[in-house]
């Protein structure tokens, strides 16, 4: 009699084969999962360096915006300071009389070239003069009314008298023009 084939040995290198099969798999699967970590672990990394980057631009943009702004408006507690010298100056200019002009005509003149000089810094650090005449019309943006009085021929919102000038700063207001404003009714 024949003797049966044996055919666990087979089932035996089968089985061999699957379990080489699965731990090649697993490795596969651990490296892949590996591999998805580190990728994961890179865009998080370039998130963070794109953000630190734009952080960076924005603190640049930010000092070079504070720095223009210090040269530009750093002086203005100065330029403040200086108004009333200016306005004081100025009336004593306008309070002079002819009889004062001849008398002291090179101290006076003095006055007037300090003036002038007095101005020409003035224009030199980004200062100017807002200078409203009688019957411009009322601008809140630049001018502060100092009383408002019915005054005849003039419309509400003209300018009747001019207090004192206003100033500004490159685009800021340092000192708006003191002025009275008429509030005559149109009749």
């Amino acid at each position: 009699m024949a003797e049966p084939k044996n055919d666990d040995f087979l089932d035996d290198i089968d089985m061999a084969a699957d379990e080489e099969f699965a731990e090649d798999m697993a490795e596969i699967d651990d490296e892949a999962l590996e591999l998805e970590q580190l990728r994961a672990e890179r865009d998080q990394l370039k998130d963070r360096f794109m953000r630190a980057l734009a952080d960076a631009e924005n603190a640049r943009k930010r000092s070079d915006k504070d720095r223009r702004e210090a040269e530009n408006y750093g002086g203005s507690k100065l330029a403040r300071d200086m108004l009333p010298v200016y306005d004081n100056m100025k009336r004593a200019l306008e309070a002079a009389t002819d009889e004062q002009r001849e008398v002291s005509g090179p101290l006076l003149e003095g006055v007037e070239l300090t003036m002038r000089e007095l101005l020409n810094v003035f224009k030199k650090h980004g200062i100017e003069v807002i200078a409203p005449e009688v019957g411009d019309a009322f601008d809140p943006q630049h001018h502060q009314a100092m009383f408002e009085a019915p005054v005849p021929g003039t419309k509400a919102g003209d300018i009747i008298q001019v207090a004192a000038e206003g100033f500004m700063l490159h685009d800021r207001l340092l000192r708006p023009a003191q002025v009275g404003v008429s509030s005559m009714v149109a009749s």
